[in-house]
Order: structure tokens, then sequence, then C-alpha cells
């Protein structure tokens, strides 16, 4: 049998492309392949849960604008199929002179954005947060938590019932284009598709080579660890509580964050991963600590960073540095606090020269289209993101590298 497409990666951006692609065109044949025994086994399964209201993204910027209305897809889905989410809103807290500046630029963003805001000065965050301090604070009402696996789980049931096939524990082992189909191979099986799409996410560049295709980027894996408070604390804050970013740095800073159960995880922080794929702490393949330490671009970008780098790492090692950062902007918490909850990795393309790829990034042939980079939020944005990539592969192919 030859599919109409092959979808390859059961996170929430394959989903979501296959799921968008059915509805653009029902009827068609659609087979999604997934390597692990279940689907959002790694990123999607391992952020934080937010439903982001795209505060940091330049106006008039697809991913602004993606932010915006994946916040409103989401949603719409997670009421849809009976899936709970929280929108508690999140509050932005500046802990000093140059903080408060910058969320300056964040209120003239916010605008621009069209996004629903509240400033705050220190007395009324003090009233609407007693345990958090701040000389001042800026409210998105509109951003909330969700568990993404269950939304995941929606979109799968959705594409079954369209009568695409899922098949999972199918680990790709060759890919090749052919004049009229791919093929792609997986130990002793096959299957050919006239379309393939690749959501592979940390493994997105791997992917791209074993298809053929030549490219600058790497995959360099970024840990995000996180702690959860005890139950005692589950009261500690009402809404998620972010610390105003720096932007020189790529990552926002460790945060307080509700969950959907009820409780509260603190982080994540931003350190150099040892595998793509190994979430315990210490976690360590060869196979990937080769790949990228032989890369050009890895060691430009980690001269770049250089400083935020150590002291990542050194908080990492020890928690009393993870600590210093959470009381900055909530005083009140102890050591004890800080209970072990599992990390998430982030694939972080890195070009040749250095460059932290911070847009989308497609490669495309005639009949393959692989996103080697949805960038955060990507969780918030998928049904959009999806729509573009469906979009792009119903139309037209063209063989170049896309930015968008």
């Amino acid at each position: 049998m030859v599919y109409d497409y092959c979808v390859i990666g059961g996170g929430i951006v394959g989903l979501a492309t296959a799921m968008k692609l059915l509805e653009m065109q029902p009827g068609a044949n659609l087979l999604l392949l997934e390597k692990e025994s279940g689907l959002a086994h790694h990123q999607t399964g391992h952020n934080s849960g937010v439903i982001h209201a795209g505060i940091y993204y330049a106006p008039g910027s697809l991913k602004a604008d993606f932010c915006r209305r994946g916040a409103k897809a989401t949603k719409a889905f997670c009421d849809k199929h009976g899936i709970p989410y929280l929108t508690c809103g999140k509050l932005l807290v500046a802990t000093n002179s140059l903080e408060l500046e910058r969320m300056g630029g964040l209120v003239e963003r916010a605008k621009l954005n069209q996004i629903e805001f509240e400033r705050m000065d220190a007395s009324e965050l003090k009233r609407r947060e007693p345990n958090i301090y701040g000389l001042g604070g800026l409210l998105l009402h509109e951003t909330g938590v969700v568990d993404y696996k269950r939304v995941c789980e929606s979109m799968a049931a959705e594409i079954r019932d369209a009568g695409a096939l899922i098949e999972l524990n199918v680990k790709v082992t060759a890919i090749r284009e052919a004049q009229s189909s791919v093929i792609v191979t997986s130990g002793g099986n096959e299957w050919q598709a006239k379309r393939l799409i690749v959501c592979a996410g940390l493994q997105s560049d791997r992917l791209a080579k074993m298809a053929g295709i030549p490219s600058d980027l790497q995959i360099v894996p970024f840990r995000g660890e996180y702690f959860r408070l005890p139950p005692s604390k589950d009261k500690i804050v009402q809404h998620l509580i972010y610390p105003i970013p720096d932007p020189a740095l790529p990552f926002l800073g460790v945060h307080l964050t509700r969950t959907p159960d009820g409780g509260v995880t603190v982080g994540p922080n931003a350190v150099l991963g040892f595998a793509r794929e190994g979430y315990p702490k210490f976690s360590f393949n060869l196979r990937d600590v080769v790949k990228f330490a032989t890369f050009p671009g890895f060691w430009i970008t980690i001269g770049h960073n250089l400083k935020s780098g150590i002291k990542e790492m050194r908080n990492s090692l020890f928690k009393s540095g993870y600590l210093a950062e959470c009381r900055k902007y909530c005083p009140s918490l102890e050591l004890d606090d800080l209970t072990p909850c599992e990390a998430g990795i982030r694939a972080q393309a890195v070009k040749k020269d250095g460059t932290l790829v911070h847009d989308f990034l497609f490669l495309e042939t005639a009949r393959m289209l692989h996103v080697c980079n949805a960038p955060s939020p990507a969780a918030t944005s998928a049904i959009p993101i999806g729509e573009m990539i469906a979009k792009k592969v119903v139309g037209e192919g063209r063989a170049t590298e896309a930015k968008v």
C-alpha cells in the first residue's frame, strides 16, 4: 500500500500536523510512526504545561501570531474533548530597578501583541501574592496550564477516528526518496508514502541526514531541571510566577508554575545535556556527546554563553544555588521544599557558525518536509503550526531550506 501521507513523530507537532492534514483532505490515507511505546514521550511530555500568551515575541512575527492563535485553539480543543485546564494567569515579577525598566518594554510589547495585561506596583503585587517579593509586576490574564499528554491522546483519537493509522514502537532506520514516493524502513518493515513529514524533535537533524538532506545545523540538548514543592506549599501562589527575562539569554529563567493537578513546580534551569533523551540526572550517551563535541557551532555557542552556562551548571550541581534564584522573588522557600521532579530536554538547533536557531526551520525536497526546528512555545502553538505544515505539504513542494 502507498499512503498519501506519512508523518514521523508522535509529539504534539506531529499529531497536530496529521490532524490538520486529515481535516484538509478527508479520507486521505495517513500513517503516523512513533519510535516509543506511547505518544508525547519527549519534549511534549516533559514541559511545564503552560499555555503561553505570547508576551516575549516580536510584534508582527509568526511566533507572536501563532502563540496568540494557538492559545485560543488549545483551549477550544480542550473544551471540545473535556480536557481540564487552568487559566490562572502569569505574573512577571521585577525584583530590581533593571528588571523594572525591562518590564516597561514588555508592557509596550503586550500592547502591540494585543495581550490582555495588568501592571502592578509593589503594594498591589504584595496584596495579590503575599508570598512574592517584587518592585512591580505584569499580569497576563489569559496564560494557563494543561496536561499536554492528554491533549495528544485526544489528537490521536481524532486521527484514528478519521481512518488513519498510528504505529508505535517503530524506530526508523532508513529513508529513501524515489520518483513517485518516499520509502521508510524500520528493521524488516517498510512503508511507502507520496509525501513524508518528519516532526522528530530531538532527533530531527539525524533523520534529515538519514534522508540525504544536507544541512549545517545540529541539535544540542539542553536539560531543564524542575523541582516540585511539597503539598503544604500548593497554595503558595495564585498565578504562575516568572522573573523578568534577560534579553541576552535564550531561556526564561526559573519560575513557579501551578500544575493542573493542583501542585506547584519550580524550574526549569537550562544546562547542557549529555544525552538527548536521558532524563535522569547525570545521564550520559557517548554518541550524543561526541556528536556535539565535534561540531564547530557548539563551541562557538558555548563561548558566547560561557558565564551563564557555568552559573546554570553550578546551580544544577548545588541545590542551594537553584534555591537562591527562586528566593529572589519567593523568599519563604527553603531547601527542603525542593523535591525532585522529572527533567525536560529542549532540542536547541545550532548552526555551524554558532547561531542559535530561534525561528521555524524546514528542510524540503519534492516529497519530504522535515521540521528541523519548532521553537518554544511549540506546544501552545501546535495547532496553527500543524495547519501551516499541512498547507505547505498539500501545496507544491520545493527543494530549499525555509525559515518562516
